[in-house]
């Protein structure tokens, strides 16, 4: 088992230079600079911009320079706010993105994997083609649909809802939901599928022959099982609801790191664009490692595959 999670440990940090690597790479191939919309000023202040930014030297010595910024996690200042560094975007927009996708990842899985389970239990019948129906919608929409949506009727028409910003809790139902919902929908169909599955088996059928309670049945011996593909599909919505939030929070006025992100692509700003790139993948990447990890202890038969392998 160590074996193997340094295996996936040493995966991750590949992926993460390869996503660094060509972030820069993406980044250079586009024509002109961030300074070529300074129209009003001089040459000679341009140039003193490009060398304080270091986009003077060569790409390898910029590569070089990009490359010990993510190793001391230091990406110096934005080039649209000089006078505010990466790092402080990041400390100030991180915990407002991460508290948006965490809430809305609890949402998700739970309801999803509840309505997915249900609509198993009470397969053909009225309430699983509700759910059905529900989560096909669901997948349907994109976020930024539904947030437009949203905010239109329940804040704007009904008036239930603030419309922007992140202050109070009813802040955060709006955002929350347009985030949810598709990742929602998704857990709720696989979790139907697998469920379905797992009914099915001689365990399950020996167990209710053993006399024990429906409930037990489903939970311990049903759900546990069917979670197997939900789980792996999770790191991958972790990932989406991530990258999600990007649009979110600029829909909702929401001050993360997605809204810094949006602006200073507008602005090409490199130290931003690289730094959340940077972070954001090393987040998505970290989660899909505890993902394995998660994977292979739920599975015993995984366990024991790569405990004889050792």
């Amino acid at each position: 088992m160590k074996k193997y999670i340094l295996q996936r440990f040493a995966l991750m940090l590949g992926t993460i230079f390869i996503i660094a690597t060509l972030t820069f790479v993406l980044m250079h191939l586009i024509p002109g600079t961030p300074f070529d919309q300074e129209r009003q000023t001089s040459a000679a202040v341009q140039d003193n911009l490009r060398a304080f930014y270091k986009l003077d030297q060569s790409l390898p010595v910029q590569y070089l320079h990009y490359l010990k910024a993510i190793i001391t996690f230091d990406y110096g200042p934005s080039i649209s706010n000089p006078d505010t560094s990466v790092n402080t975007l990041l400390a100030r927009g991180f915990p407002v993105s991460f508290e948006l996708g965490l809430i809305a990842l609890v949402v998700a899985t739970l309801s999803g994997i509840a309505a997915g389970t249900v609509a198993a239990l009470r397969h053909n019948r009225l309430i699983d083609r509700a759910v059905m129906a529900v989560a096909v919608v669901g997948i349907s929409i994109p976020n930024f649909v539904l947030a437009t949506l949203l905010i239109q009727e329940l804040s704007v028409g009904l008036g239930w809802f603030p419309a922007a910003t992140w202050r109070t809790p009813w802040h955060k139902v709006l955002p929350v939901i347009a985030l949810a919902v598709t990742p929602m929908a998704i857990l709720a169909r696989i979790t139907r599928s697998s469920m379905l599955d797992v009914l099915t088996q001689d365990y399950m059928t020996m167990a209710r022959a053993k006399g024990l309670s429906p409930w037990r049945i489903v939970i311990r011996h049903g759900l546990r099982n069917a979670l197997l593909p939900v789980v792996t599909l999770l790191g991958t919505l972790a990932a989406s609801i991530l990258t999600g939030t990007f649009v979110i929070e600029k829909i909702f006025a929401i001050p993360g790191m997605g809204r810094y992100f949006v602006d200073s692509i507008s602005t090409r700003d490199y130290p931003v664009i690289m730094g959340t790139t940077v972070f954001y993948s090393a987040i998505l990447v970290f989660l899909l490692f505890l993902v394995d990890i998660a994977y292979g202890l739920l599975d015993p038969r995984i366990a024991l595959h790569r405990k004889g392998q050792s």
